[in-house]
Parts: structure tokens; C-alpha cells; sequence
């Protein structure tokens, strides 16, 4: 068993863990942009052995409680020490991360990132935010190695006191997962949602600010632990957002906990366009390895959708380029199809805006006025961008993310139907789409 997991045990046994004591229409607002052309990009292939095929969702279509504005705080930052002597000076969770032992690691890449064993007490997260559809997330990392150049979750290695550059170079492995989630669940889990009249449970959003499929899970299994403890319960409300073909790993697992609870797997594919992808996202999978895991899902019975997100004004916009990915998605047999805005938080900025002035510069200045007041682009783009998603939804089919509107069944009834192929086509039914994106 990896040092990171201790014994799994039921709530109602007892659980011990031991932790450090932590102190008190075409829109044209931008000019059309190909492919980048770089020496370090390539057309095809998966990412380097080194790293593993895996996924990020730092561009997913959901928020981990991101601060409100541009003006939230931003920690001061400071060099990072695994040292006791370093931590001395920092509190909760900056001191929490200061004092992680480096995690084993099977890898011998000199350009791995740093893994950490962050001991915490809790696994499943409120969010209070009434700009996203749940009530809980579950991160079992902190960092993703993917390296996304437009993760907005870059902010949140900043409360632990490093800078949003290291997002993607130190990565922080929760300990005993599997232990904490059943402890969360029985305490703090209401299957009664306020946002439903008390007729549907709450929903948990596992992957809002690290991919919990990213290289890491190959060897440290927190998201696969996490799984297994949900495959215990009965009427939960799971999705799971992930950029990588890794989930089909858990194929058997995801079904036991569809039998039981609702559960929705979106899948994120930015663009189509492969030597795109590579520069977005460097370590990411291919396009089309993210579509054959939509079908082999599918083909598993399990309600999958895919997100093209973020859509990065003049990258990404084109109605060609997202209709390839919305075709792309009906062929591999998606169920929903949905697409949001680049967010840009301020360390999110500081790091995307000199990649966007080398490789594509002639954006930069449109970016940078557009974002240099809040992380929004301007809401008539959005609006246009919105409508053109509706339009692509129409046209291929799609709906609507389901946990979105929450109109489903009474949820016992639904949870005894299962995700058959006939039970998702009814569902399918109730579901309206909308023009929200």
C-alpha cells in the first residue's frame, strides 16, 4: 500500500489518523490565429514517457471556489523549504506544505516534478459559491503536472505560500484519502440539497482545481481510493472532470458507484487540432486519445459528456473549431456537450500572458485589455459564444449538463434505474438544452 493511504475503515469503527499539529453568429473581436508553429511542439504522439498520457482540469467547466475578483487576496510569495526551520514562520495550510516530506517515486526524469505527502482533515470541500453547480469538491491533489498554460487554479498554490508558476512543478499528494471521505460523507453530507427543495442530494465535483487522472494517480491512487469509498455509498451525487484517457483505468469501480448514486464524467477537450493541443497543453493526452475514452465510457454505460473548455478568444473561438470538437464528441457518443470563457485569475495571468505575447503576439494586447480588470472576458462575448454552443448542441444532438438544472427524478427512483442505456435515454428526455454554455 502507498505510504499515502492508511487503512480504509467504515465510520463507524474509529478512525485514527495521525497528523503535524497545525497553529489556530461569427464573432471577430480577434484576429484568426493557426496552429503556433514551435520546435518544441508536435503533431502527434503522447506526451513523453517521463510524464505519462494524462489530463488537466485547469481548463474544466467548473470552478473550485475561485476568489470573486482580481482584487482577492494574494498571498506574498516566498521561497519554498521542505524544512521544519521554513515552516516555523508560516500558518495552516502554507505550513502544512512547508513541512510535507517528499513523497517515494518510481520516476528518474530529471524533469518530474517534486511530489509531497500533504496531510489534511479533510477530503471533501465545501464550496459555497453560487456561481457553480455543487455543493462539494474533492481535489486529491494540490498542483497538476499538465502544465496547462491557462490553468486558473493556479491561485490556489498561492495559499501555501508558493507562486502560481510551481503549480505544475510541485505537487502535493493528499494523505489518507480513503479514511477522511468516509469520515466527510457520514458528517457532513446531506442527501437533501437546499438548491433542490430537499428533493436531490448534493452534488460533489471531484477534479475542479487538479485533474485527479494526472500522472500522479499512477502511483499514488488517492482519486482510485477516494472512488472505492464511494462505491460504498448508496444516493450520492458524483461527477468527475478529468482531460485524461487514465480514467478507463477505473471503468469497474465507476460503474459499481453508478449502480448505487447518480454519477456524470465529463471529459475536457480544448481543441481538435493536435500540434494546439501540445503547445496548450504540454503534457496533456492527444485530442483523440480524450475521444476514445468518451466511447470506451459509453460503451461501459456510463452518462459521459465533453467540455470544450476554456474557449481562448482568437485560439480557440472558430465555429470550426469547436464544431470539430462537438462532432468529434457525437461520434464517440458523448451525451452533453458543453463550453465556457477562459477565466484568467491574476496568477493565472502572470503566466499565460508572456506565453500569449511569444506565441501569439498579435492577441496579447486584446487580451490584456479585456482582462485587466477582472478574470472575465466582456459578457457580450460570452454571450456570443454561448449562443454559438446552443447552436452546436442543436445541432448534434446534445444536452445540457444534467446535474446543471436540477430537474431529474425523485432520486431514489432514479438511482434504482442505473445508468443503462434505457434509463439515459429517458433521462435524456427530461433534460432541456440550454443557451447557458
Amino acid at each position: 500500500m502507498p505510504p499515502v493511504h492508511s487503512s480504509p475503515s467504515s465510520p463507524g469503527t474509529g478512525i485514527r489518523i495521525r497528523r503535524r499539529p497545525v497553529p489556530p453568429t461569427t464573432v471577430k473581436l480577434f484576429p484568426d490565429c493557426p496552429d503556433a508553429h514551435s520546435p518544441n511542439t508536435r503533431t502527434s504522439g503522447p506526451a513523453p514517457a517521463e510524464t505519462g498520457p494524462g489530463g488537466n482540469t485547469s481548463g474544466c467547466g467548473t470552478a473550485d471556489c475561485p476568489p470573486p475578483s482580481k482584487e482577492a487576496h494574494v498571498p506574498q510569495e516566498r521561497a519554498f523549504h521542505g524544512t521544519r526551520k521554513a515552516a516555523a514562520s508560516l500558518v495552516g495550510i502554507a505550513r502544512l506544505a512547508a513541512s510535507s516530506p517528499r513523497a517515494e517515486t518510481r520516476r528518474k526524469s530529471g524533469e518530474r516534478p517534486e511530489y509531497f505527502v500533504l496531510p489534511v482533515k479533510s477530503i471533501l470541500n465545501r464550496c459555497d459559491s453560487n456561481r457553480v453547480p455543487f455543493e462539494w469538491t474533492i481535489n486529491p491533489y494540490r498542483g497538476c503536472e499538465f502544465g496547462c498554460k491557462y490553468c486558473y487554479a493556479r491561485y490556489t498554490h498561492e495559499y501555501m505560500e508558493l507562486d502560481g508558476g510551481e503549480f505544475e512543478k510541485k505537487i502535493f499528494v493528499k494523505k489518507d484519502a480513503a479514511p477522511l471521505l468516509a469520515l466527510d460523507v457520514a458528517r457532513k453530507y446531506s442527501y437533501t440539497s437546499q438548491s433542490s427543495g430537499g428533493t436531490e442530494p448534493e452534488h460533489i465535483a471531484i477534479g475542479t482545481a487538479t485533474d485527479p487522472y494526472q500522472p500522479a494517480e499512477r502511483e499514488y491512487g488517492v482519486t482510485r481510493a477516494c472512488l472505492e469509498e464511494l462505491a460504498k455509498r448508496e444516493g450520492l451525487s458524483v461527477s468527475i472532470t478529468t482531460k485524461s484517457d487514465q480514467i478507463v483505468r477505473d471503468i469497474e469501480v465507476l460503474k459499481r458507484i453508478a449502480e448505487r448514486s447518480a454519477l456524470y464524467l465529463n471529459i475536457t477537450v480544448t481543441t481538435m487540432r493536435p500540434r494546439l493541443a501540445r503547445l496548450l497543453e504540454p503534457r496533456a493526452p492527444r485530442p483523440d486519445l480524450r475521444m476514445e475514452a468518451v466511447k470506451e465510457l459509453r460503451e461501459a454505460g456510463l452518462a459521459t459528456g465533453v467540455f470544450a473548455s476554456p474557449v481562448l478568444p482568437g485560439i480557440t473561438d472558430r465555429e470550426g473549431d469547436l464544431e470539430a470538437v462537438a462532432a468529434a464528441a457525437q461520434e464517440a457518443g458523448a451525451v452533453w456537450f458543453a463550453s465556457y470563457v477562459l477565466f484568467l485569475m491574476p496568477s493565472s495571468a502572470k503566466q499565460f500572458l508572456p506565453f500569449l505575447r511569444e506565441k501569439f503576439p498579435k492577441l496579447a494586447r486584446q487580451y490584456e485589455q479585456w482582462y485587466s480588470h477582472n478574470g472575465y472576458a466582456p459578457e457580450e462575448y460570452r454571450r456570443k459564444i454561448s449562443e454559438r454552443v446552443a447552436r452546436l448542441r442543436q445541432k448534434y444532438g446534445f444536452h445540457s449538463r444534467p446535474w446543471d438544472e436540477r430537474k431529474r427524478t425523485a432520486r431514489y427512483l432514479q438511482l434504482s434505474l442505473g445508468w443503462d442505456a434505457a434509463a439515459l435515454a429517458q433521462q435524456a428526455e427530461r433534460i432541456q438544452p440550454c443557451a447557458s454554455g
